[in-house]
């Protein structure tokens, strides 16, 4: 059974939330797909009243039976229950629509218990530190060690949490089916829940989660060989005949680098942060660049995965330098080195670069969501 049956009014969205599209589709249709993937059927699909029309698209092709859920979460769930009775199931999973990160292993480990357990909950260790609260103030700390986040689905024997949803007097609010299956004297098991697990609730878990989880950028830059001028690679600075031409100190690997996770986020290129016409960039270090678009990366919720560079020129030999072009880079991003990749090649004496008549980069950026 998945409830879906609220209004889900702070979520901030033109529709119930659980009719919303997160992750490109329906919030409701992720958890019904993973139930059904694993096997799961019947499924019932608890909705608000006039809510047919809503969740039979969020839901199209997909067999499910909707039944229209009751003025609190429990009477929508005993009116679930009450729908599945006809099908005689011996066990039965109890889902929020909220949390459309369900997963199959979490199904499995709540179906294993049940071989053994009459009811089982997927649950979280608590992290943070824990008060009681007096009024505004700090009160006496409380053990984490005591204490679980709980989680959806729920998984019962179905007679005994019929019965119990039954004998419910709702005298008091029931925050969950394992609490109205405890207060019949139904054991609850505690299994191992899922972070991707958290529930949907406010306007912000729908903004954070619209951005894909990852994304990729790729860059491509390169800069003309001249006698008189340095060679900067990567942040650091070789010794060879010639160096490289340009606005700034040429750093053409930087260069590529910065566009390819500028690109990544959607946010142009290394010549629309600093274009070559403005004179403050004459002879600046690329350090300048590359931190910046990676201070842009975390403003945009995101963390890099890992970048890839390939400098491609006939001389100097890369080799050398490659593992302090690694670290300096690492430095620069603040990532581990095994974030970094530099690589190098040639053209077989093709073109400008197999001419010695420039440097080419291209580079290649991974980025993760926070």
């Amino acid at each position: 059974m998945v409830v879906a049956a609220g209004q889900g009014l702070r979520a901030g969205q033109p529709l119930p939330k659980q009719f919303a599209r997160w992750r490109g589709k329906p919030v409701v249709r992720h958890s019904v797909e993973e139930l059904a993937g694993a096997g799961v059927a019947p499924i019932v699909v608890v909705i608000p009243e006039g809510g047919e029309d809503l969740a039979r698209t969020a839901l199209a092709g997909i067999d499910v039976r909707l039944i229209t859920g009751g003025k609190s979460r429990q009477e929508s769930v005993r009116n679930g229950l009450e729908a599945l009775e006809l099908d005689g199931p011996d066990l039965v999973l109890i889902h929020d629509a909220a949390r459309p990160g369900l997963s199959p292993a979490v199904i499995a480990r709540l179906q294993a218990t049940l071989a053994t357990q009459s009811g089982a909950i997927p649950v979280l260790s608590v992290v943070d530190s824990l008060t009681h609260a007096s009024g505004d103030m700090m009160g006496q700390p409380a053990d984490r060690a005591q204490f679980r986040r709980v989680q959806t689905p729920q998984a019962f024997r179905f007679p005994a949490i019929l019965a119990a949803h039954r004998a419910w007097t709702g005298e008091a609010h029931a925050g969950d089916d394992a609490q109205v299956a405890q207060a019949a004297g139904i054991a609850v098991a505690l299994v191992e829940g899922d972070e991707a697990l958290h529930k949907l609730t406010f306007a912000e878990d729908f903004a954070a989660n619209a951005a894909p989880l990852v994304r990729i950028g790729t860059g491509y830059d390169v800069h003309r060989l001249a006698k008189g001028e340095d060679l900067w690679l990567c942040g650091i600075k070789i010794d060879h005949d010639q160096g490289l031409e340009g606005h700034s100190d040429a750093d053409v690997a930087i260069h590529a680098l910065v566009d390819a996770l500028l690109g990544a986020i959607g946010a142009g290129d290394i010549g629309q942060h600093f274009p070559p016409s403005d004179p403050q960039w004459r002879g600046a270090s690329s350090d300048r660049f590359l931190t910046h678009a990676a201070n842009l990366i975390a403003e945009a919720g995101y963390a890099i995965g890992n970048v890839d560079l390939t400098i491609i020129c006939e001389a100097p030999k890369i080799g050398p330098h490659r593992e302090a072009m690694r670290a300096r880079l690492a430095e620069l991003l603040g990532v581990d080195i095994d974030a970094v990749s530099v690589k190098a090649t040639t053209t077989e004496k093709l073109g400008f670069t197999g001419r010695g008549e420039g440097i080419a980069a291209q580079a290649a950026a991974t980025l993760i969501r926070n």
